[in-house]
């Protein structure tokens, strides 16, 4: 039982996987920033591009 508990605060007092953890939230996050802001402009482009065929 000792021996479990031991593991237990060694695990807690383990760092790295907080770490590894917050670098997977940021990049998630940059990751949907990019896809609404790429969706975002396919969208104005795409109207663009029918404007402009629309005129010729």
């Amino acid at each position: 039982m000792l021996m479990f508990l031991n593991g237990w605060r060694r695990f807690g007092k383990d760092r790295r996987g907080v770490t590894a953890l917050e670098y997977g939230l940021i990049a998630g996050l940059i990751a949907v920033v990019i896809v609404t802001s790429v969706t975002a402009l396919g969208t104005k482009l795409s109207a663009e591009f029918t404007n402009i065929a629309a005129s010729l």
